[in-house]
């Protein structure tokens, strides 16, 4: 191996990143922990506030002098932008005086806020165009900024990674299936964080269908968010709380247990506005446990769930659709195993996170695949 005296640093401009909790500050926190070469990789986050400041204007400002003062002090000759707005406008504007390279990370929700004026969509546009590459974190915010720039060029599709998880205690389990009653029971799982976009309120529409078929399912729903209590308020006004439980405080160890419980995991994320799922790794968590997926077609979905290989994609707002897939796998014992294992094998050979981070260092290495 040849020795380089002059290695390439990368610094990561974010402004999530763990102890964050959040989907984008996990997929920033394993860039770092999955980084190739960690001594060549550094961070400047907002954790301790110093990117943004309420009393300053523009509040990005001091995140101009940051930035410059760690690409000086660690002799850095690439960032990778976090947040297309506000810290690649500081990226974009500090490139013009200093000689370095950036690449933009983009997860979706981040770009369709990037598009709500005109002032901010030609920043995005600006800042889009002087990138060296432009990461996106699925395809279909891929699509969307192709569109936007009228070139898909400099796009590359980087979905999350997954970490292979331990497997739950083993009595842990049998004790969630004890506690509530779970023997001789299917159960329908759905874990995220409560807000309307998950779908939860249609799987609730189809349950009295269901259970008419079903009478035996219990339908589990493990997060806490805005939702909540409209989701408690439509268990009531459906009369299922007796088929169905809500549980806002369980730990990693429990919800990996509830995994290995469930028999079939659902999700039937559908797009409200610009709010859409940018990927979903809650679907590949349910695949690890050897479990089939039910999944709304929308948004970046596409990219975690393959329709008739690791789980049903069906149509998030048709509640028929949603019953009939429910019904499909709760009769189909052997459909539901292919689905589970098939989706494991995958999970385990295209998303770790060191395979997903290695793309990232060797496009900007400009090292090809």
């Amino acid at each position: 191996m040849t020795f380089n005296p002059h290695p390439m640093k990368t610094l990561l401009f974010t402004l999530e990143y763990p102890p964050f909790y959040g989907g984008v500050a996990n997929y920033y926190g394993n860039l770092i922990k999955h980084w190739p070469q960690p001594d060549e990789i550094f961070i400047l986050s907002n954790n301790d506030g110093c990117l943004i400041k309420n009393w300053s204007w523009p509040k990005w400002l001091p995140a101009v002098w940051q930035l410059k003062k760690e690409i000086k002090k660690n002799k850095i000759s690439h960032v990778l932008v976090g947040h297309i707005l506000p810290l690649g406008t500081v990226a974009w504007l500090l490139s013009k005086f200093i000689d370095f390279k950036y690449s933009v990370i983009l997860h979706g929700l981040d770009f369709a806020f990037a598009g709500r004026s005109f002032r901010k969509r030609w920043l995005a546009k600006k800042i889009l165009n002087q990138a060296e590459n432009i990461v996106c974190a699925n395809s279909y915010t891929a699509k969307l900024v192709a569109d936007f720039l009228g070139s898909k060029g400099k796009i590359v599709v980087v979905n999350p990674g997954i970490a292979s998880r331990p497997s739950p205690i083993a009595h842990r389990p049998s004790q969630i299936k004890e506690k509530y009653n779970l023997e001789n029971k299917f159960v329908l799982l759905t874990v995220g964080r409560l807000v309307k976009r998950k779908g939860i309120d249609l799987v609730l529409a189809c349950l009295p269908e269901v259970l008419r078929q079903v009478p035996d399912l219990v339908y589990a729903i493990i997060g806490d968010g805005p939702e909540e209590e409209n989701i408690k308020k439509l268990v009531a006004g459906l009369k299922l709380k007796k088929n169905v439980l809500m549980i806002d405080n369980a730990d990693n160890e429990e919800r990996n247990a509830w995994y290995n419980v469930c028999g079939i995991f659902i999700m039937p994320a559908r797009q409200i506005g610009n709010d859409f799922e940018g990927f979903g790794i809650v679907y590949l968590e349910a695949n690890l446990a050897n479990k089939p997926v039910i999944a709304g077609d929308s948004g970046g979905v596409r990219d975690a769930v393959v329709d008739g290989l690791n789980g049903l994609l069906v149509n998030p707002e048709n509640k028929e659709e949603i019953t009939e897939a429910i019904l499909k796998l709760v009769r189909d014992e052997n459909l539901r195993k292919k689905l589970g294992e098939k989706g494991r094998e995958r999970a385990i050979k295209e998303f770790s996170w060191e395979k997903q981070i290695g793309k990232i260092y060797n496009l900007i290495k400009g090292i090809k695949p």
